[in-house]
C-alpha cells in the first residue's frame, strides 16, 4: 500500500512515502519555520524524488493532534484535501502514539508527552508488545498530578519527546530512578511510523474528520466565557 504520512502537530514537520513494509523517502526537520509554507512543496520534492505522482498514493495518514493548534490544522487540512482529490482513504492517529512508537524497544512504559505551558503537559502511557498499545489515553494534565500517578505503577517510564527536558526536574523528583529520558535521536517523531501505524488502523470519514486538540484554543474557552458572561 503506496502511503504518505504527514504530521505538523508540532515544531517538528515530519513527511513520509512507504510502500507495504519499505520507506521509500522521510523528511524531518526540527526548525522554526511556518509549516503552512513548508508542507506542500516539500511533499512535492519528495514525490519527485522517490519517482511517485500522486496518483499513485493509496492512503494518506495525518497525525491528528494533540499539539500546536494551528499545526494539528494545517496537517489535517492538507490530508483532508489530497484524500479528498485523490479519492483515496485518510487515516488519522495520535500525535502521541506516533512518538510512543520510537520506545518500541523500552522494557517499561512509554511516556510521549508535549508541553502545554504553565506546568501542563499533553501526554499519555504507551507499552510495545509487538505493536503499541494504549495503556492510558491521552490527557492534558500537570506535571506532578502525572507524575505522582506514573510513580504509584512502580514501574519504570521511558519520557520522550522535546519538550521532556522541560519537565524533567519534576519527572524526576518524583519517579527517581524510574524515570528514563529518551537520548536526542528518540525525541523527534517519526513520520515512516506514523504510516506504518496508519496502515493498520480503519479510514475515517472525510467530512466529520476534525483535529483532536485535547483542549479548546484559548480564544475559544475565552469566547465562550464572555457569551455566558452575556447570559
Amino acid at each position: 500500500m503506496k502511503t504518505l504520512a504527514i504530521d505538523t502537530s508540532n515544531f517538528v514537520m515530519g513527511l513520509a512515502l512507504v510502500d507495504d513494509q519499505q520507506v521509500v523517502g522521510e523528511v524531518i526537520t526540527n526548525i522554526k519555520k511556518n509549516h503552512s509554507v513548508r508542507v506542500m512543496p516539500a511533499i512535492q520534492a519528495l514525490l519527485k524524488d522517490c519517482g511517485w505522482a500522486p496518483s499513485d498514493l493509496e492512503r494518506i495518514v495525518v497525525a491528528q493532534g494533540p499539539g500546536s493548534y494551528t499545526g494539528v490544522r494545517i496537517g489535517v487540512t492538507i490530508a483532508k484535501t489530497l484524500a479528498w482529490t485523490l479519492q483515496i482513504p485518510l487515516v488519522g492517529v495520535s500525535s502521541l502514539e506516533v512518538l510512543a512508537a520510537n520506545g518500541r524497544y523500552f522494557d517499561g512504559y512509554i511516556a510521549p508527552l508535549f508541553d502545554a505551558r504553565r506546568g501542563q503537559i499533553y501526554t499519555g502511557l504507551y507499552q510495545y508488545n509487538e505493536t503499541i498499545e494504549t495503556v492510558v489515553e491521552d490527557q492534558l494534565v500537570m506535571n506532578n498530578d502525572w507524575a505522582k500517578h506514573l510513580r504509584s505503577l512502580e514501574k519504570p517510564v521511558l519520557f520522550i519527546g522535546n519538550d521532556a527536558d522541560l519537565h524533567r526536574e519534576v519527572l524526576a523528583a518524583e519517579l527517581g530512578e524510574l524515570a528514563v529520558f529518551g537520548s536526542p535521536t528518540l525525541l523527534n517523531p517519526r513520520p515512516s511510523e506514523l504510516a506504518f501505524i496508519g496502515m493498520t488502523k480503519l479510514p475515517v470519514d472525510l467530512h466529520t474528520f476534525v483535529p483532536n486538540y485535547i483542549r479548546m484554543a484559548e480564544a475559544e474557552a475565552n469566547w465562550l466565557a464572555s457569551q455566558r458572561t452575556k447570559s
